[in-house]
């Protein structure tokens, strides 16, 4: 029985082991001499010597593998073989210069140069992917036999060659082989046995490891130019085992804004392959940020299908960076969007959507198309309350402006988005004014955006009104329409701060216009069209229809204000005008009470905002009878804001 066998020392009996050891190498195994006294314990000297000799050998050969390691590693054997562990996993060709240098120190790992991953039909070898520096981690057994087996890789400013694929998609050319595309290929075997419910268990269980990338590029190869298309990219991928989950974080600079990147993959061959996969997905830039939790397929019908979340603090600015100068405005709408998305890459619907405009929030569904031509967006959204002049600052080239500020119409940018959204608030605004129970559409194609209000309560009566603007080559055309039913005489009065000589009670309005400019003075100088409105009873105040009557009959000028000290009360009124070349020719106005009549005719010019009107007053006819003679006739000048009245001249009967 060995003495060192724990099991027999456990049950053996002390005169055993003194009978079986040499008297030269032990002492009996309940003491140990030391000088005469007996101590507890027991120590084998031939076993000690042959321990020390036994680390000591080990530690040499340690030190031997490792002072070997960079000479195997180096070889021309382990050169090879590192290329071709890289191709069997990309599918790619791969060619880098040199020879690897290996570094032992914190890990045992080889650093290439100039590395190429080149598609292997390309006889120009053109690279995939191309890379200044890849640091890879490598078996140090494995090394010593002369082979390669790779842990993980660190690639330093490399730069991946994509094409276009369709509206805003790259791809760049996929490899025909490799580990990774074998593995998509025996998940695509899969779904077709079972493509509702594959068996997951067959699928490779190969070990990848984790990538890490520093200051990379995404360029777009166009024949024989590159152009960037995202630079200063970093981050890393996470993937364990073929058939296990990934994990991609990145940050990168795109159009000129940089954003993090967060994304996990539960299951990524069985996406690669067609099959769908739980997704999450996380954006965060200045202009927008964005999250994705649900599934998503990448099958000919691709589809996603989850809960997200969008929010941009200006929706122009998110707009701009996402479809790449599409409007150029400094509006800064806020936008948020959030509900259950459904679609694939060229439509995605928004269920359930819940908005936020400029702090307004709204309910309803939106439907985003993403194809080739001009994104556009469909839907229907519901608020309480609603402010216009931002939505429409927000969705659309034309928006409210002053008389002298730009409206903002961008022919170059007009056709760049489609849109058509039907609205519905409870309480509307466009700047003072508030609009209620609106019923509204927006529309925006081919260079046509429309702005339509098909019905609205204002001013106590019912309004229609429409704003088109048609983008062209110098022919960009401006729309207006304007019809209201009912509506409160003095509060329109007041809103269009004409308070003074208007006619109170209700009003019937119609306004259609059409012309061109982009600010409001420059498209009322071009504008042509036509104004009506028919008031009932009610009252015109400060106008004295008896002061002025005698002013006139004394002859001389006066102003209008002279005669401003009582109201006119009126049965009914009636204006007509057309507008062409700047100027607002009144071709009716007819004012009518119990016992007199009172027209005026004439033109008002825009530039200016001059008055030239002839009037008169007649005694109010009798049915049936002949029109009498006018009592007097006048002449009104001056300006809009400070008209003026002289007796009219009667050129004397010959």
């Amino acid at each position: 029985m060995p003495v060192h066998d724990p099991a027999a020392l456990a049950i053996a009996k002390p005169q055993t082991l003194e009978m079986a050891a040499s008297p030269s190498d032990c002492r009996p195994p309940d003491a140990w001499h030391r000088g005469g006294r007996r101590t507890r314990g027991y120590m084998p000297q031939a076993f000690v010597r042959r321990g020390v000799w036994a680390l000591g050998t080990a530690a040499a050969v340690f030190l031997l593998a490792v002072a070997a390691l960079p000479m195997v590693a180096s070889t021309q054997i382990v050169r090879d073989r590192i290329a071709y562990e890289l191709s069997a996993w990309s599918g790619y060709r791969v060619e880098f210069g040199g020879t690897p240098e290996i570094d032992i120190w914190p890990s045992f790992r080889a650093v290439l140069s100039d590395v190429k991953f080149s598609d292997w039909q390309d006889t120009e070898h053109r690279p995939v992917i191309e890379t200044e520096r890849i640091e890879v981690g490598l078996s140090a057994l494995a090394a010593l036999g002369g082979d390669a087996v790779l842990s993980d890789a660190r690639l330093l400013r490399p730069i991946l060659h994509v094409t276009p694929a369709g509206g805003l998609l790259y791809a760049p050319n996929l490899p025909a082989g490799g580990r990774i595309t074998g593995s998509i290929a025996a998940a695509r075997e899969a779904l077709a046995l079972n493509p509702t419910s594959p068996d997951l268990s067959g699928l490779p269980d190969d070990a990848f490891g984790s990538v890490e990338f520093v200051d990379g590029q995404v360029v777009v190869s166009r024949g024989t130019t590159d152009e960037p298309v995202m630079t200063s990219l970093a981050g890393t991928i996470r993937w364990p085992a073929l058939n296990r989950g990934a994990v991609l974080s990145a940050t990168a600079i795109w159009r000129g804004e940089s954003f993090t990147l967060d994304a996990t993959l539960g299951q990524p061959l069985m996406l690669f392959a067609g099959g769908s996969s739980p997704l999450t997905v996380a954006l965060k830039a200045a202009p927008v940020t964005f999250s994705f939790d649900g599934t998503a397929s990448l099958a000919d019908n691709a589809f996603v299908d989850g809960t997200t979340s969008l929010s941009a603090p200006s929706l122009r600015r998110m707009l701009e960076w996402w479809a790449n100068d599409v409007v150029t405005s400094s509006a800064t709408v806020s936008f948020s969007l959030a509900g259950r998305a459904i679609g694939d890459a060229r439509r995605i619907k928004v269920e359930n959507a819940e908005v936020r405009l400029d702090g307004d929030p709204g309910t309803g569904l939106l439907d985003f198309k993403l194809g080739d031509e001009a994104p556009a967006v469909n839907g229907t959204l519901a608020f309480d309350e609603l402010d216009l002049a931002a939505f429409l600052y927000a969705f659309t080239p034309l928006s409210p402006g002053t008389a002298t500020t730009p409206m903002r119409i961008d022919p170059a940018t007009a056709g760049r988005l489609g849109f058509d959204l039907r609205l519905s608030a409870a309480r509307a605004a466009i700047g003072t004014l508030t609009l209620s129970d609106l019923a509204a559409t927006l529309q925006a194609r081919n260079g046509m955006t429309a702005f339509d209000i098909s019905d609205a309560t204002v001013f106590g009566g019912s309004l229609q009104a429409g704003v088109r603007y048609q983008a062209g080559e110098g022919k960009d055309q401006v729309e207006m329409s304007f019809l209201g039913t009912d509506l409160d005489a003095a509060a329109l009065a007041q809103a269009a701060g004409t308070g003074a000589l208007a006619p109170t009670g209700r009003v019937g309005l119609s306004t259609m216009l059409k012309g061109k400019g982009q600010t409001l003075d420059a498209f009322l100088e071009t504008a042509q069209g036509t104004v009506s409105a028919s008031f009932g009873p009610g009252r015109i105040a400060g106008f004295d229809l008896q002061a002025f009557l005698g002013r006139v009959q004394e002859g001389g000028f006066f102003a209008l204000g002279d005669v401003g000290g009582g109201s006119l009360a009126i049965e009914r009124a009636d204006l007509k005008a057309t507008l062409g070349a700047g100027l607002a020719r009144l071709e009716k106005a007819e004012f009518v009470t119990s016992e007199r009549t009172m027209r005026l005719a004439g033109i008002v010019p825009h530039v200016g905002r001059g008055l030239a009107l002839t009037g008169a007053v007649l005694p109010r006819a009798t049915d049936g009878a002949a029109e009498p003679e006018p009592l007097t006739r006048f002449f009104v000048g001056g300006s809009w804001s400070a008209p003026f009245v002289s007796p009219a001249f009667t050129p004397p009967e010959p």
